[in-house]
């Protein structure tokens, strides 16, 4: 059984940690038209939970609250998000709403 989460790391950390998903879609939160191994991401992962557990064990991989937790993100987190619209005091579902008007694929989905 596969679960998602929210996370923010960088693409060099994300890549490190890539086979273990069944499936991630990430967008680059700075860094140029050229993003690198720095580049920092914010990245939905689907994955078992053996996957989730080395992530959330991993200092390089700030997890975002559950969407459904009515529980703000980071101050960190929103700050590194803020340039896509996500407000102060958003919740993970907030900031995946936001996020998905640049990336579809980030919106919160259960099926």
């Amino acid at each position: 059984m596969t679960g998602k989460a929210y996370y923010i790391t960088t693409l060099g950390d994300w890549h490190r940690h890539a086979a273990r998903f069944a499936t991630s879609h990430w967008l680059a939160l700075d860094g140029g038209p050229q993003p690198n191994a720095a580049t920092r991401i914010v990245v939905l992962v689907e994955g078992d939970e053996g996957a989730h557990v080395a992530l959330d064990d991993d200092p390089a991989f700030e997890p975002l609250p559950h969407p459904l937790a009515q529980k703000a993100i980071s101050s960190a987190a929103q700050a590194a998000l803020a340039p896509h619209g996500v407000a102060a005091g958003a919740t993970t579902f907030d900031a995946a709403e936001a996020l998905a008007r640049f990336h579809p694929l980030l919106r919160h989905r259960v099926f």
